[in-house]
C-alpha cells in the first residue's frame, strides 16, 4: 500500500526469493535514479556530447551530475519553494 496515495501497488517479478519490502525498496531506488537523469536531460538541455573520446564523455557526464546536484542543494536550501526549472532559468539569467 502506497501511504501517500492510499493505493495498492502490485509488482510482477520472477525474483520469487526477494521479499515484498526488498522489491519496493529497489523500485523506489530505481525511480529516484530515473528522476535524477530526467532532471539532467530536462534542466541542462543536453542533447549531444561535444567529443567522442572516453575521457571527454566522462568529463561531460560528471560535469552534468555535479551541476544538477548543486542545483538540487540550492533548491533545498532556498527560502522559496522553487521548481528546479525556475531555479535553472533564474541562474541562467544571472550568469549568461
Amino acid at each position: 500500500m502506497d501511504e501517500q496515495s492510499q493505493q495498492t501497488i502490485e509488482f510482477i517479478t520472477n525474483q520469487i526469493s526477494w521479499t515484498a519490502n526488498t522489491m519496493t525498496e529497489l523500485y523506489k531506488a530505481k525511480w529516484e535514479v530515473e528522476m535524477f537523469f530526467r532532471d539532467i536531460k530536462q534542466q541542462l538541455q543536453k542533447k549531444s556530447f561535444i567529443g567522442t573520446s572516453q575521457n571527454t564523455l566522462m568529463t561531460q557526464i560528471w560535469t552534468a551530475l555535479i551541476t544538477i546536484l548543486i542545483l538540487k542543494v540550492l533548491k533545498g536550501q532556498a527560502k522559496h519553494a522553487w521548481y528546479l526549472s525556475n531555479l535553472v532559468a533564474f541562474l541562467n539569467s544571472i550568469f549568461l
